[in-house]
């Protein structure tokens, strides 16, 4: 029996291991490609629930106290831009945490804000919150109260132990 010389089919063999190559290159760019976009829809969701559960919630508050003008009817929280703050996600999520503990002062009476503000300065002044296993504090910098709706900026930073 005779054996076929090995050198015929080096010129397939040499297509063959491009054209899996060039299948495993071609599946990391779809991958890579698949995950960024899925990354930027999961983040798009998690902004729309945020805006969803305050929009509810501000409207049982504008049907409750739709008859009183002076009361904080809707609360808003916006961070300050910080080198090291969280990223989007983590963000969004620590957001929505501060404005659940902010809802107490909804249907508070807006004349009596400088207590409320005190009292929210030392609630969350250097408050320690844990998010997708890191760890930030929480800085109050402004409160202003205007037409019913009290805005709140705060300042997130990676929490540094003493």
């Amino acid at each position: 029996m005779r054996v076929p010389p090995f050198s015929r089919y080096r010129p397939l063999m040499r297509m063959t291991a491009v054209f899996v190559l060039g299948m495993i290159a071609g599946c990391v760019v779809y991958n890579g490609v698949f995950h960024l976009s899925y990354n930027a829809l999961w983040l798009n969701n998690q902004e729309l629930q945020l805006q969803l559960h305050q929009n509810e919630e501000d409207i049982k508050t504008l049907k409750k106290y739709s008859k009183r003008q002076t009361v904080i009817k809707e609360i808003k929280v916006r961070a300050e831009e910080s080198d090291k703050g969280p990223d989007e996600a983590s963000l969004k999520v620590m957001l929505q945490k501060l404005g659940d503990e902010l809802e107490v002062l909804r249907g508070r009476d807006v004349f009596n804000i400088d207590e409320y503000s005190k009292m929210t300065r030392i609630m969350l002044n250097q408050k320690v919150y844990s998010v997708r296993e890191k760890e930030y504090t929480v800085q109050v910098k402004t409160m202003l109260v205007m037409e019913g709706v009290l805005q709140v900026w705060v300042q997130i930073r990676m929490h540094v132990p003493a």
